[in-house]
């Protein structure tokens, strides 16, 4: 009798095991929410770590990696060749936006979205056509065209993009208004954070300051977050297939070329809640896979023993910074939900946007 209930119990924990397995089975991925802190290196992860008094998001990850983040003429990369990088999947030269070495455009993982049906978006902190989100809207040789940009982005297709930069829009040398543009194709424009609230599906334009948006030390307040779960509904809503969307924490890299350990920490504390609510939305749509990572590293910062007691406060924390400039160093990629495992390694940044688009089975 005890040998009869022994095989059941045995019997029945094989098949919870076997139905545990068959429910953990991950569906195919479906959205992608693809996640850049500018500047953004181990140590400035860590000095938030450090200065919250919660467990941040990033200590969600299921999986964590490497990414390599040398440019194909410098191995101190700039934000527009590694952005380029992480959209086409082709490195390319300090400057280049959306082209290759030989100043080719090349297809991005935005434009190959939308031709399988998937709705797209781009979510910043600082001028929409800057360096890594024009990488994912736009094909120009150089960074420092942002008029060019800007003409590109209004061509590009894109379900919404938000940020900074309306004078590239709508104060240009050329005199055209690329907002009346917009409106043709469509587009609700937005000039603030309540204006894109209001805006459930359909095209967006968020264009909420002239140039760069505030500092979180200039008072921008909780909007990547907020404007983050705005994009997300409204990208949902937009496409039963899925969507590809970027967020970038844009201004972790301006507190590091400034040597700034305030603005550092402060904006990446800021790119922890937009993460949350990835991670969030990733919990509540299974197929989703939220993947955040950097362009490169700015500001050489470290944390130096200071030989005073250890402390969580500012005042027992001292931050050296190297440089004012980029450096050459591998940058973290922590990943999420559907597909997650994919991104336990140490990988080029070109990697990335080929580990995506296989997932999302995007056409060659």
């Amino acid at each position: 009798m005890r040998n009869l209930t022994i095989r059941t119990m045995l019997l029945f924990l094989l098949l919870v095991f076997f139905q545990s397995g068959a429910s953990a089975q991950e569906p195919p991925v479906k959205n992608i929410i693809f996640m850049i802190g500018d500047g953004m290196g181990l140590t400035q992860t860590y000095s938030a770590m450090l200065r919250a008094e919660r467990p941040l998001a990033f200590e969600r990850a299921q999986y964590i990696g490497l990414s390599k983040t040398y440019s194909a003429n410098n191995r101190v990369t700039d934000s527009a060749a590694s952005g380029t990088a992480m959209a086409t999947g082709h490195k390319t030269y300090n400057g280049a936006i959306g082209v290759d070495t030989d100043k080719k455009p090349v297809e991005n993982i935005a434009e190959r979205a939308r031709k399988k049906g998937l709705a797209t978006g781009i979510v910043v902190t600082k001028d929409i056509t800057d360096a890594t989100p024009a990488a994912f809207m736009s094909h120009q040789p150089s960074r420092k065209m942002a008029e060019e940009i800007a003409s590109d982005i209004a061509s590009s297709g894109v379900d919404l993009f938000i940020g900074g930069g309306r004078n590239r829009f709508e104060q240009r040398k050329d005199g055209i208004d690329l907002t009346d543009r917009l409106r043709k194709q469509g587009y609700e424009i937005a000039y603030t954070l309540d204006e894109v609230k209001n805006v459930n599906s359909g095209k967006l334009a968020g264009l909420l300051a002239p140039g760069h948006m505030k500092k979180m030390t200039e008072g921008r307040g909780d909007y990547l977050p907020e404007a983050t779960a705005q994009a997300l509904s409204i990208l949902k809503n937009n496409s039963p297939k899925g969507f590809f969307l970027m967020v970038e924490g844009s201004q972790i890299d301006s507190g590091g070329h400034a040597n700034d350990a305030e603005v550092v920490i402060s904006e990446t504390l800021d790119f922890d809640k937009a993460i949350a609510v990835a991670f969030d939305f990733a919990d509540r749509n299974p197929g989703t896979l939220v993947v955040v990572t950097a362009d490169h590293e700015t500001g050489g910062l470290t944390i130096p023993s200071n030989k005073s007691d250890f402390t969580l406060g500012e005042s027992g924390i001292q931050h050296l910074f190297s440089t004012k400039g980029h450096t050459g160093v591998m940058v973290p990629v922590y990943a999420y939900g559907a597909g997650a495992r994919n991104f336990s390694t140490i990988m080029e940044n070109t990697d990335l946007p080929k580990k995506m688009a296989a997932l999302l089975g995007l056409p060659q």
